[in-house]
C-alpha cells in the first residue's frame, strides 16, 4: 500500500508530458509573419511601402515643386490655356469658310461634319457621292490642293484655307473636260455613281502626267471601284484620253 502511494505522489510531481503531433513529410509548418507593430522600426522592407516612406517621398516632391521658379509655371499655364483656346471647337455649330471651285463657301457646321457631308448636305454641290463612307470606294473623291482625297475622311473644319475642287468645277458649265468626254465616248459609265470619283482621280493624274502609261493609270485608279463591272472600260477610256494605244479585241478564256 505504501509503495502504491509513493508512486502516486511521484507521478503528481513529474512534469506533464504533452503529446507530440508528427506532421507528414510533405507538409511544412506555416511561416509566422510578424505584425507591423511587432517589427523593429529600423528594419527596411524593399517591397513594402510604409507610411513613413510615403511621407518622405511626398515631402521631396513638394520641395522640388517649390524650387521651380514661379515665372516658369505661369508661362506654362498661359501656353496651355492659349493652346486650348485655339483648338477647342464645338460641340455646337461654328462658322466655316471653304474655298470650293474658286469661290468661298460660308457654312455653319458642327466640328464633326465631314467635308463630304458639308458639300452634299449643306450646299448644292452633290457631285461627290457617298458610297462606303470609310475610304474604300473612291466615289467621294475631290481635289484637295490639286491632289485627290477621300472627302468622307476629311473634316470640313480642317479643310479651311485649302483649295477644294469638285466635279462641278472641273470644267465650265455646259462643257465636258477631256476626261469626261473620253468616258462618254468609251461608254465607261453604267449607273454613273462612281464616275465623279474616277473623273477627279484621272484629272489629277493628267495634270501631272498628260500621257500616262497603263501602269500609271491603274495605280492612280486603284482607289476607285466600279461596282457595276465597267472597271475595264473606265481604264481603257482613260488610256485613250491620254493617247495611249489600246486594243478593242476581247479574249475569251475558257476554264479547263
Amino acid at each position: 500500500m505504501a509503495r502504491t502511494m509513493s508512486l502516486k505522489v511521484g507521478s503528481a510531481k513529474a512534469p506533464l508530458m504533452r503529446p507530440r503531433l508528427s506532421l507528414p513529410r510533405s507538409c511544412a509548418p506555416w511561416p509566422i509573419i510578424p505584425r507591423m507593430s511587432q517589427r523593429p522600426h529600423n528594419e527596411t522592407f524593399d517591397q513594402e511601402i510604409s507610411r513613413r516612406s510615403f511621407l518622405k517621398g511626398l515631402g521631396t516632391v513638394v520641395v522640388a515643386t517649390a524650387a521651380v521658379p514661379a515665372g516658369v509655371v505661369a508661362a506654362s499655364t498661359n501656353e496651355i490655356a492659349k493652346l486650348g483656346s485655339d483648338q477647342s471647337f464645338g460641340p455646337g455649330q461654328v462658322p466655316v469658310t471653304l474655298q470650293v471651285n474658286g469661290k468661298p463657301l460660308k457654312l455653319n457646321l458642327e466640328p464633326r461634319v465631314t467635308l463630304l457631308d458639308a458639300l452634299r448636305n449643306y450646299s448644292s454641290l452633290t457631285g461627290a457621292k457617298e458610297g462606303c463612307d470609310r475610304a474604300t470606294c473612291g466615289a467621294c473623291t475631290v481635289l484637295f490642293d490639286g491632289k485627290p482625297v477621300y472627302s468622307c475622311m476629311k473634316l470640313a473644319i480642317e479643310a479651311q484655307g485649302h483649295s477644294i475642287t469638285t466635279v462641278e468645277g472641273i470644267s465650265p458649265p455646259g462643257k465636258l473636260s477631256p476626261v469626261q468626254q473620253a468616258i462618254v465616248d468609251g461608254d465607261a459609265s453604267m449607273c454613273g455613281y462612281c464616275t465623279p470619283g474616277f473623273v477627279m482621280t484621272a484629272s489629277a493624274l493628267f495634270e501631272n502626267s498628260p500621257h500616262p502609261t497603263a501602269d500609271e493609270v491603274r495605280v492612280a485608279c486603284s482607289g476607285n471601284i466600279c461596282r457595276c463591272g465597267t472597271q475595264h472600260r473606265m481604264l481603257v477610256a482613260l488610256l485613250r484620253a491620254g493617247g495611249a494605244p489600246t486594243s478593242s479585241t476581247t479574249e475569251v478564256i475558257r476554264n479547263a
